[in-house]
């Protein structure tokens, strides 16, 4: 999987990596979690790539992205995403993300429109949870740790160790790109402005949350909460069940995983994928 090449793409006067594998008429945009990439998605492209092209990414400042000197926005990361497509995915597509991803997405689908026939979230960060009421003061607690880290990061040694947790889930040879591309101080200076990007984002989503996508959209929620979390992860679940349920083609799912679900469930995440797929081909069709 990591033989994959890819190639600089401008958007927005940034430079953005993209990795473009598969085949197939349609297509599918994977938008990584906070402090990852396009590697993160390896687990999950393999199950896909006779099915349709696979479009994966680095955000600006991340891994084989153009360094950023500014604080981008969560908004600033969906007009990101926008332009990407607008650049490299000729016709209709699914959009697929995790996490912090979840808010970039949401947030992109306004200016997608009816381009994106189809939504898969996983694990998504939901902002009306009372996890999030004091994220201001989280997020300072985290920049403060991922300080120590940055500086950590540039030994190799400490490098591998500080990210045992990620070595465990994803395959060796994607762990060793992340860990030359993204566990640097360079990546976690970027994922400190992107910690800073949702504390920003979260009272702006209260206040005025995004349209809700005009596709079929599929939530998946992980099952198993971090030790010592598990009230917090009981209050984010329920807020995304209420969310995709809300929807009029919404879709809610527990998974047996940890938060990283692509890695441990990748069959499930492709097969959600398929489905989305199978009904954007009836739609198409449908309307054709």
């Amino acid at each position: 999987m990591r033989q994959a090449s890819g190639r600089a793409v401008r958007v927005n006067g940034r430079t953005v990596h993209v990795e473009e594998t598969g085949s197939g008429a349609d297509r599918v945009v994977f938008e990584a979690g906070g402090g990852m990439g396009r590697t993160c998605w390896d687990p999950v492209l393999p199950w896909l790539t006779d099915r349709a092209g696979l479009v994966a990414y680095d955000r600006a400042g991340f891994g084989r992205s153009g360094r950023t000197a500014t604080q981008l926005s969560i908004e600033d990361l969906a007009a990101d995403l926008v332009a990407l497509v607008e650049a490299v995915v000729p016709d209709r597509f699914v959009l697929v993300a995790h996490s912090m991803g979840g808010l970039v997405a949401r947030r992109a689908a306004e200016g997608l429109g009816r381009r994106m026939q189809g939504l898969l979230l996983l694990d998504p960060a939901a902002e009306g949870a009372p996890v999030y009421d004091t994220f201001d003061r989280t997020a300072a607690k985290v920049d403060r740790s991922l300080a120590v880290t940055q500086a950590l990061f540039r030994s190799r040694r400490l490098a591998r160790l500080a990210s045992g947790n990620i070595r465990r889930l994803f395959p060796a040879d994607t762990y060793e790109a992340m860990l030359a591309e993204d566990f640097v101080p360079s990546g976690t200076a970027q994922t400190r402005k992107e910690i800073k990007a949702v504390a920003a984002a979260i009272p702006v989503f209260r206040a005025d949350p995004p349209a809700p996508p005009a596709c079929r959209t599929i939530l998946l929620s992980a099952s198993r909460p971090q030790p010592g979390r598990a009230r917090h992860h009981a209050d984010l679940a329920a807020h995304q069940r209420r969310w995709a349920e809300s929807l009029p083609d919404g879709r809610f799912e527990t998974v047996d995983s940890g938060h990283f679900i692509m890695a441990e469930q990748p069959e499930i995440v492709a097969d959600r994928v398929e489905h989305l797929l199978a009904h954007t081909g009836r739609a198409g069709a449908g309307s054709a």
